[in-house]
């Protein structure tokens, strides 16, 4: 660039800018959305040798190997091309098989693909909330949640579940009475992430007939509905089980979990079929679509996945059983058997600063939790353990954190 053409780009830039005083920033709401204190703590152990991580919500197993296989003969065939928005016809048909196996009928017109859990809950936040709007949220909670519908310009307002000698419970009440006339969605994760709370079907009938009365939105994150611990139930109590197709209920959901694919970034959501064109279009401007081999892959996950989800939920059950028989056995510790998901969500000492204290925990022994208030500041005073994880790491970091309250008491 010659010195003439800097001197007028220089120019222009000083012009483009002169409407805009100060750092060129993100607008205001992107700003002010609370950055990840799990990823702060994961970064603090950069660098620390041997550290057991249990602060992602993920198992330490790698995707089964017929999904894997499935994946590579479809990359090998070629499917390496965009899909439909929405998603694969093969696929929502397995989707709408099963879902209609778990929660009544449900046809394919219903479903839609997407690239990730996390993006059907921005696509549904979309499709239903704009500026302006009212959204309420039952924390503590994964914050995507709470963050997702402020990014659109929308408020939210938190519900907090109680801690007792029952573990995590919902007043539900106190959420009745915060969804007024003027809120535009409610959004329910359940189980839940991060406490294992799960809420129950008489629970769930009263906020939908509650909504259906108001013109309430229900987005209801049921990702770890598989991932249920608390009768003889293979699945969690869920809105699909009550509400008609077509009402405003929108159900997330992910292959992340019930089939160990975090990783593939691959989700779906039931929702009215009155939305599917405007989904659609939503995709096409966010995604376009789900990789088409990944889809391939989701096909033989839900025809041939069940035995492995099953058994996969068995040994959490057992993993959450365990890790919650060793964390009692330490003084200080207080903690609750949640009936699902994969986490424990428990106090202890020093948990009233939990990022502090994980970072702590992080750097001294080589311990990786996350910290209580990543997920709000109902969640502060706790932190969350990942169990999805062999008994043997789990046992070695009870010893850790062990070995760290007690180094600390002696301090």
């Amino acid at each position: 660039m010659s010195e003439s053409e800097g001197a007028v780009v220089s120019e222009l830039s000083r012009l483009a800018g002169a409407h805009e005083p100060g750092a060129p920033n993100a607008r205001d709401a992107v700003r002010a959305l609370r950055p990840s204190q799990i990823r702060e703590v994961a970064n603090a152990g950069f660098g620390v040798a041997d550290v057991l991580p249990f602060w992602f919500g993920e198992s330490d197993r790698v995707t089964p190997q017929f999904i894997r296989d499935a994946a590579s003969r479809a990359l090998a065939d070629g499917a390496t091309f965009y899909t439909h928005n929405l998603g694969i016809a093969p696929l929502r048909e397995s989707l709408s098989r099963y879902v209609s196996a778990l929660h009544g009928a449900t046809t394919p017109a219903h479903i839609a693909v997407t690239s990730a859990g996390v993006n059907a809950l921005m696509l549904a936040a979309q499709l239903v909330v704009g500026a302006g709007d009212r959204v309420v949220a039952v924390t503590p909670l994964w914050p995507n949640l709470v963050e997702i519908p402020k990014i659109l310009g929308a408020s939210v307002e938190t519900v907090s579940l109680t801690y007792g000698p029952r573990g995590w419970t919902l007043d539900l009440d106190r959420l009745l009475a915060a969804l007024t006339p003027d809120t535009r969605m409610l959004m329910i994760n359940s189980p839940n992430n991060p406490t294992g709370w799960t809420m129950t079907r008489d629970q769930q009938r009263t906020v939908l007939a509650h909504c259906r009365r108001r013109g309430i939105w229900i987005v209801a994150d049921e990702v770890y509905e598989r991932l249920y611990y608390g009768d003889d139930a293979r699945v969690a109590p869920s809105f699909l089980d009550l509400a008609a197709r077509d009402e405003r209920v929108i159900a997330v959901n992910s292959f992340s979990k019930a089939w160990l694919m975090t990783g593939w970034r691959l989700g779906w959501l039931v929702a009215p079929t009155q939305l599917m064109d405007d989904l659609g279009k939503l995709v096409e401007y966010n995604t376009s679509c789900a990789p088409s081999f990944v889809q391939e892959a989701g096909v033989v996950a839900v025809e041939e996945g069940e035995r492995f989800a099953q058994s996969l939920v068995a040994d959490l059950h057992a993993s959450r059983d365990h890790l919650v028989r060793a964390l009692q056995t330490i003084e200080g510790v207080d903690v609750r058997t949640p009936d699902g998901a994969m986490y424990l969500f428990f106090s202890l000492p020093g948990a009233q600063s939990s990022l502090e204290l994980c970072k702590s925990l992080v750097r001294e022994a080589g311990l990786g939790l996350a910290p209580g208030s990543a997920f709000g500041a109902e969640g502060e005073g706790f932190v969350r353990w990942c169990y999805a994880c062999d008994p043997a790491r789990l046992d070695a970091g009870v010893d850790r954190l062990r070995r760290f309250l007690t180094a600390r008491a002696v301090v």
